[in-house]
């Protein structure tokens, strides 16, 4: 009966939901460092890797070169190389980068990934006309996790 009622506890902790995803309005930096996951789920560094190189999501390689990724064409140098990038920032430096450069580099011209607000955003499309007023993040908490994930591969 005891081992029933453990295994019934094993199993709940198990179903539980992970950590409630953080909010774009609640992430909390320090010096433009983020510490904490946005998910509490680690992220994928293959995800991380082709949303780098895709021109429809992040598109890092727009502005930024890799080594670690020859076959991706027209990559950028607005920005620095991204190799081995995980040997000068931390985890909670790179998320931050990701999530609101500008508060690690004043002035600069990378997107703010993960934020909703205090920003000049796209129009819609080629309309001419302003974005919807609840324009979301560029990127999803789990998109930003997986890219910090593959960003962290970039090692010596």
């Amino acid at each position: 009966m005891r081992h029933q009622w453990m295994l019934g506890a094993v199993a709940a902790c198990l179903a539980a939901p992970a950590a409630a995803e953080i909010t774009p309005t609640e992430v909390r930096f320090d010096n433009g460092a983020v510490a904490q996951s946005l998910t509490g789920v680690p992220g994928d560094p293959a995800a991380g890797a082709k949303l780098l190189s895709s021109r429809a999501d992040a598109n890092c390689v727009a502005c930024h070169m890799i080594a670690a990724q020859p076959d991706v064409a027209f990559q950028g140098d607005v920005g620095p190389a991204l190799d081995d990038v995980a040997s000068r920032y931390s985890e909670a430096q790179l998320r931050g980068i990701v999530a609101n450069s500008k508060l690690t580099f004043a002035g600069s011209v990378m997107p703010s990934f993960y934020k909703v607000g205090g920003h000049v955003r796209p129009g819609d499309g080629f309309t001419g006309n302003p974005a919807p007023a609840d324009l979301g993040p560029i990127l999803s908490a789990q998109q930003v996790e997986d890219l910090v994930a593959y960003l962290l591969t970039l090692k010596p």
